[in-house]
């Protein structure tokens, strides 16, 4: 009962932009659950009621939450919005992502969240290599966005 089929059912939809806002909300804690996690398809809140909401993701963007980085990190898969702490919080860093043709999909200076994340919507199905740049050192990863992908991504060491 615990698989996605099981919430079906019980899925609020809405828009995209609000799909967007719920996750960047838990994620920078604007929003308090008892527990929220994002995998390829869904975003799923337990209020700590005993109840589970889930929502449906869009059909064309995947969502990613990287965190670069230099000594602490942790295994994960599937990104906990409300659980998932990176070592590197509150920083700038130099981020590009191109895709298989060379084309950068992201090249800016992003600050990672007070989690120490870097939450990211990139487009579905592709496979992306991801640069992150920080006071002259370096990670670079290939980074895919199919359905069974991870949603964390805490490997990305710079050095």
């Amino acid at each position: 009962m615990g698989d996605s089929s099981s919430r079906e059912g019980a899925n609020n939809g809405g828009s995209v932009q609000n799909i967007k806002q719920l996750v960047a909300d838990y994620s920078s804690h604007k929003l308090a659950a008892g527990s929220a996690s994002i995998n390829s398809r869904e975003l799923i809140i337990n209020a700590g009621t005993g109840g589970e909401q889930s929502y449906a993701l869009p059909s064309d963007e995947f969502f990613v939450s990287i965190a670069p980085y230099i000594e602490n990190t942790h295994p994960c898969a599937t990104h906990s919005l409300t659980g998932c702490q990176g070592e590197l919080k509150n920083q700038d860093f130099q981020v590009r992502i191109e895709d298989a043709d060379g084309k950068a999909v992201v090249d800016q200076q992003v600050t990672s969240q007070s989690n120490g994340f870097i939450d990211l919507w990139l487009p579905r199905d592709q496979t992306f290599t991801v640069t992150i740049e920080q006071g002259g050192k370096q990670a670079v990863s290939e980074l895919s966005t199919f359905e069974q992908d991870d949603t964390c991504i805490a490997s990305m060491q710079l050095m």
